[in-house]
Order: structure tokens, then sequence, then C-alpha cells
């Protein structure tokens, strides 16, 4: 069965705009992602939405709860913005039963060339093929569980809490 990716957002398909120094919007780069990485996992694509983390809502979350327990796949990577990523994690693993659900980002823009994306990606998708059922978050080529992780603001890099 192929996994589902559930695009949201975040840094990973954020464009910059050369005129007034702003990160915005279009489309997900997903497909050119699979493609460079050379990916031969079967996979379903999705757009959810396409916000900043710090701009998601209850209402949003809800939407990748609903669809997390209504797809057919039972491993699914969600795309996310870095900064709320584990609120999201955790409201998932309270919500969502017998999948396996890896949130994963990136740093820095896809756009940007040097991006961290392309590896978390491919890291999340080889988690979501051998973890056991839960809620996992892949950053940095580690994965954590979704109730001991943060974002070190400091350093920019996902640890563990405990």
């Amino acid at each position: 069965m192929a996994i589902r990716i559930f695009i949201t957002g975040g840094t990973f398909d954020k464009e910059y705009n050369e005129l007034n120094g702003e990160l915005y919007f279009k489309d997900t780069h997903m497909s050119d992602l699979l493609e460079m990485g050379r990916s031969r996992v079967a996979v379903e694509i999705r757009t959810l939405m396409m916000v900043d983390s710090l701009e998601m809502t209850e209402e949003d979350r809800e939407l990748i709860i609903h669809q997390c327990n209504n797809c057919e796949e039972n491993k699914i990577v969600i795309t996310h913005g870095t900064d709320t990523m584990s609120e999201t994690a955790k409201i998932l693993a309270t919500r969502v039963r017998d999948k396996t659900i890896v949130l994963t980002g990136a740093m820095i823009p896809i756009k940007f060339g040097s991006s961290d994306g392309l590896f978390n990606l491919g890291s999340a998708l080889a988690f979501a093929q051998t973890l056991p059922p839960g809620v996992y978050v892949a950053m940095n080529g580690r994965y954590f569980n979704w109730d001991n992780v943060r974002k070190n603001k400091q350093t920019g890099v996902f640890e563990e809490i405990k």
C-alpha cells in the first residue's frame, strides 16, 4: 500500500519574493522533491493547506486529524512547519489510532537549493515504512516520539526533551 503524504505548508514549501524579500506560498514542491530524490516509494499526495505553522488554527488541525483518520493508507507523512510541529504531533497522537504518522519539515525553504527538506523527506518516508503505529517527528536524520521532542530555537535543531 502507498504512503499517504499530506501537505500543510511550512518553510518546506515557501518561496522567496525577490522584490520585497518576503516568503510566501505558491504550490507544493513535493513531486519535484520525490523525483529529485529518485524515490521509488508508492505515494498518494494531497495538499490540505499551505500555511505557516504559527498561523495554523484549531480548524486546520481538525482537518489534519480527519484526513488521517479517514484515508485508507496506514502509513502517513505530513509536511509541516517546524515551529508548531510538536503541537500537531501531540494532538494526532491522542486522536488517531493504528497508523504510523511521521511529521517532517525544513528549516530552509526547498527553493533555496541548500534546504534540509529533501533529506528530512527521505528520512520521513523511510521511518514511515519501518516504525510501528504511532506518531513521530523526523528531522535532522533522526526520529522522535511525539511526546519526547522539541525544536531548540537557539540551535534550530530538534532534540529529545527527556
